[in-house]
This record gives C-alpha cells, structure tokens and sequence, in this order.
C-alpha cells in the first residue's frame, strides 16, 4: 500500500477515534445532567461532588466539539441544534448551582452560555428537523432564559425573549399538526406565556421616566433591591453585634399570587433582597483565581466563561469548609412544600448553622385560621399558615374529619413547629393576613429571636395588589416602589426617583443611628431600650437591612391616613422602642420630606391619628 493510502488510513482511524471519544463524552455527560436530578435539595456537601464532576465533563465536552468542530460535522454530522443543546445544559448546570450556593456571579455565567445559544442561532434551524421534542427544548431553553435575565434584571431583553417565545409557541403548534403535537402541549405552553406576561406586568409596580417620558430600568443598585456597597446601611458596630446570616428558607405558598418557574412575586422579591449584587471582578467561593475557557475561535467561540479551577470546584473540600466567606448566605426556596418537607429543610439549615450563625425563615402563605374561642396553647390553637393545597385522598379525609372530629389542618405551619428551631440564632418573617399569630414564639433556649410581621389586613383600596405580590414584602425589597405603591404614584421621572432614594438612604441611616443609640442608652442609663436579639442580628448586613426596613413600612404605614387600625400595621417581636425609635420625630419628618418631595402630602398626617 502506498504511502498516501496508509496517511489516509491513519486519518480516518484517527477521526474515528474522535467521533467515538465524542459519542462517549456526550453519553456521559448526559447520565451525569440526568443524575443531578435525584441528588437532595438540601444540604451542602451531599451534591458537590457530583456537580464537581458533571461540570468537568461538560468542560471536556464543549473544548472538544470546538477543537474538532470540522471532523464532527463531516463525520457525525453534528448539527448546530446538538451545539445548542450542549450549551443549554452547561447554562442549567450554572442556574442549578446558583440556587444552591446563592452565589449570584453563576447567574453571569448562565446567562452567557444562553445568550450565545441566542446570538449564534444554535436552535435557529429547529423547527425544520420535523422534532417536536427538540422544539420543546428550545420553547423550555427560552423560558429558563428568561427566568435568568428577570434575576439579572435585563428587562429590555426579557420583553424581547418574551416576543420571540411567542413566536415560536405559533411555530410549535401551527408548523406541524401531527399527532405528536399534543393540544394538552399548546394549552400548557399557552399558559407559560401567560404566565410570564402576568409576572413582568405585576414586577413593574412603578416606572421610573427618563426625560422622554420613556420607561428606564433601575438597577439594584438605585432601586436597593440587591444589596451593594452604595445601599447597605451604615452601622457603628460594638463588640455585641455577634451573629452572620449563613442560611435562609424562603417559602412561597400565596395562592393567588403572580409566579413563574416555580417563583411567586414575594419570593423573586425576597431572594434578591438577601443578595448581594454581582460584579464582574469578585469571585466567588468556588470559581476563585478562574481560567479562561478557551481562545475565541474563528468559526464559533466559547461563550465569555471560565471553568473551576482545581481545588476550588463544586466537589472541594475547601469550598466546604470556607462557607463563612460566601458573599451570600446559603438559600433554600421552596414553592408550596408539604409541611414535611418545610420542616426537613429546616432541620438541615439547623444543622448547616456554623458557629456564630443565624437561620433565617421567611414565609409568604395564605392563613389558616382557627376557631378556637379561648385558646390555651399559643402553640396550636391559634392556626397557622397554610404551607400547601396539596392533598391526597387520605389527607383530604383527615381534614375533612378535623371539622368535626378536632383534627387539625396537616398542611399548616404552625408557631409551635418553630420551637424546636429556635435552639439557634433565628430571625423569621412571616407575611400572611394570619401573621400575629408568631408573635407569641418563646424563647425557651435564650437564643436571639425576632419576628417581623406583616399586617393582618390592607385597606380595601390595596386589596388588588396582592396578586402582584405582597405590600410588606415590596417594602423589605425597595422601601422606595412601596411608597410610591401605598401614594398612588404609577410613574416618577428619575430625577425625582434619584432624589426620593436619597431620602430613603438618609432615613436609613438616621434609624441605623437610633437603634444604636438606643443600646448605648441601655448600657449607660441601664434602660430597657431594644431588645439584645436585634443588637445580635444588628451586624449582618441582611438582617440590618431588614429591621431597618421593616422601621420605615412601620413609620409610613402609622402615619398614612389610609391605614387605619394596628391590623392594617406590621409588628414584630420582640417589641422595638415605640418613642424612641418608631415615632421618633426625625424619622416622621424625613418620611413627610419624601412626600413633599413625591407631591403626595395629602395622605399623611402629622400626628398618628389613633390604633
């Protein structure tokens, strides 16, 4: 044989090896994608070495098909959808990785590997592959694009997936009338768009103009919506203000609230707020010292990403063992769970607390009330907070039997399931129209405890809004967009807007400066002033934030005129100084400043006109 022929041979077998070595990176990858699956939601080191090696196929995976993208066209006749398909995978892996790490830089690496897909019109050509599986694929990689930019806050760009979802939702269901387009399918994937549509419309509760009259989005930065060096409250620390947020469960069970993916509003409002905004340059526990994937290539690049490093991977040791450096406190968020499982995701927070930690449980659900005429037990006989509506044939019995029978409601979080939680530093706010009811939570472990309440009731005028997420959970997210809320104002111009911040800033900081004197009051007269769980608490950013907040709504809501009776008003408890702090003078003047400034004077009163 001559020369030529065994080159060409040896060619061949070569570009077989590839073909093979790709099949094979490709079946592994997906048994490890599909395995991530059935690995708990709670916990920390239980996943990460399972994602430790999924994220390294998947590297190994998209470096090869670049370095031999010619070979595998030619040879196995790779399709640009199958790129796409890759990409989509690596961006879920990210997105996945965010929620359990809370590390919001991994939403910047999500939505690089979808914005390529987009920019390179991996999917362009699906519809033409006669697939309804791959069209599913790709009417689900723009919904969960979609979900990666609303965090990321890119709405320009949400509106135009939104635009083009529903394009391809006519293409899925008009293109091709075959039995394998189901109709329950196009009725399904109508109700995302509505979904979606519903849930951007609820999102802009205020729109600040530019000088044009045209809408403008405002950062986290501007709207305090994530926490930034601009917006995190001052404090003069002492050597009391001991505790560090390390692990939050924020639980959505609002029934007829705005959601999407599994989000309700006061849940999407919430977990940014217990963020920190992301940035280019910090890099988180996990991706630090990282590496460039790869030199941009002439005939399809590597989206702008980088991989983890040795040593410092999802599966380390170290990033184990390092959690008090995180940027953010570990989240668990939960969309209606089952009491169990609320409660096994409780006990591992508890468990996850380190030394010097608190655990913070925020719960957005309807009410579950009682009828009990002189209850005895706080605990039980108050009711609770509905956690689900979903019931089997069995459960449903029980409760139906509970009328009658005295049993209780299964699916409700009661006070007393808190109790035992409350061996560690806790911080729980609950918004539902059957909050006072956790205002009796003991402290039988003398641990810190506060909990923020939301008001029971809302005038009639507001009632509307709750679809659109809760009025308490609008002022923990931007105190800014529920005061325009609750003063009827719909569009500000945003030089009004960045000047009302400003207003918002300086009540912040005057309150910070209240609570802190309140201490030393305490110290130095040997006065009851504030309670020492909220000097503990007082040190973390987030939890600083929050009582602070929480100030402000209690301070604008006494003296609106339309919130009438303590129902209409939150509480918290323990108690927070009335005099000194909630009616303090220079609080009460910089909240009528910012309704000068707004026009909207006429709703307040000077003096609180009653409870």
């Amino acid at each position: 044989m001559s020369d030529v022929g065994m080159v060409k041979m040896d060619e061949e077998e070569q570009d077989r090896k590839i073909v093979v070595e790709f099949c094979h990176l490709l079946e592994k990858s997906k048994q490890l994608f599909n395995g991530l699956r059935d690995l708990p939601q709670y916990g920390h080191r239980q996943w990460q070495a399972y994602f430790g090696r999924t994220f390294d196929v998947y590297t190994k995976l998209w470096k090869f098909q670049q370095q031999h993208r010619l070979i595998l066209d030619s040879n196995y006749g790779l399709k640009r959808w199958q790129i796409g398909e890759i990409a989509s995978k690596i961006g879920q892996l990210y997105y996945h990785y965010y929620l359990r790490t809370s590390e919001t830089n991994y939403l910047n690496e999500a939505y690089q590997f979808y914005a390529a897909i987009r920019g390179r019109g991996y999917y362009s050509r699906a519809i033409k592959e006669d697939r309804p599986d791959l069209m599913v694929k790709k009417l689900r990689y723009y919904a969960r694009f979609i979900v990666v930019c609303l965090l990321l806050k890119k709405m320009k760009l949400v509106r135009e997936l939104v635009t083009e979802l529903d394009k391809q939702i006519q293409e899925y269901t008009t293109t091709n009338h075959s039995s394998r387009y189901e109709p329950e399918d196009q009725l399904e994937w109508s109700l995302v768009l509505e979904e979606i549509k519903g849930f951007i419309k609820a999102e802009a509760a205020v729109a600040v103009l530019h000088a044009d009259t045209n809408p403008i989005i405002v950062s986290h930065s501007h709207s305090g919506s994530r926490l930034s060096p601009l917006t995190t409250p001052p404090c003069e620390r002492s050597p009391h203000m001991t505790l560090s947020l390390q692990e939050i469960i924020i639980v959505g069970s609002a029934c007829e609230q705005a959601k999407f993916s599994e989000l309700t509003m006061d849940m999407f409002r919430m977990l940014q707020t217990l963020e920190r905004e992301p940035t280019e340059s910090s890099n988180p526990i996990g991706m630090g010292g990282m590496l460039p994937m790869m030199n941009v290539h002439d005939h399809d690049s590597s989206p702008a990403t980088r991989t983890l490093p040795y040593g410092w991977g999802p599966g380390s040791k170290e990033n184990g063992d390092r959690r008090h450096q995180r940027d953010n406190p570990h989240k668990y968020l939960l969309y209606k769970p089952s009491i169990s499982q609320l409660l096994v995701f409780l006990a591992s927070g508890f468990k996850e607390l380190p030394p010097g930690g608190a655990l913070l449980l925020y719960v957005s659900a309807d009410g579950c009330f009682s009828t009990t005429q002189h209850p005895e037990d706080y605990g039980y006989e108050l009711g609770g907070l509905a956690t689900s509506v979903k019931r089997d044939g069995m459960e449903n019995g029980i409760a139906n039997r509970g009328k009658s029978s005295g049993f209780k409601e299964p699916h409700c979080l009661y006070p007393g399931d808190l109790y035992p939680f409350t061996r560690r530093p806790m911080f729980i706010i609950i918004d539902s129209d059957n909050s006072f009811v956790f205002q009796h939570v003991p402290r039988y472990f003398g641990q810190p405890l506060v909990v923020l309440m939301s008001p029971q009731d809302v005038p009639t005028a507001f009632q509307d809004f709750q679809h659109h997420g809760s009025l308490f959970t609008l002022f923990l997210h931007s105190p800014l967009t529920a005061f325009c809320y609750v003063c009827n104002v719909g569009d500000v111009p945003v030089h009004h807007w960045e000047r009302c911040q400003g207003l918002i800033d300086k009540f912040i900081t005057e309150a910070s400066r209240l609570v802190t004197r309140c201490r030393m009051d305490e110290i130095e007269k040997g006065i009851g002033c504030i309670d020492s769980s909220y000097v503990q608490f007082f040190g973390d950013d987030f939890l600083r934030t929050l009582i602070l907040r929480f100030v402000f709504c209690d301070v604008v809501l006494r003296i609106h005129r339309a919130f009438r009776g303590r129902h209409q008003r939150p509480r918290c408890e323990p108690p927070l100084p009335g005099a000194e702090l909630l009616e303090h003078s220079s609080l009460t003047h910089i909240v009528l400043q910012l309704a000068t400034a707004l026009e909207v004077r006429r709703h307040f009163s000077e003096e609180t006109e009653g409870d």
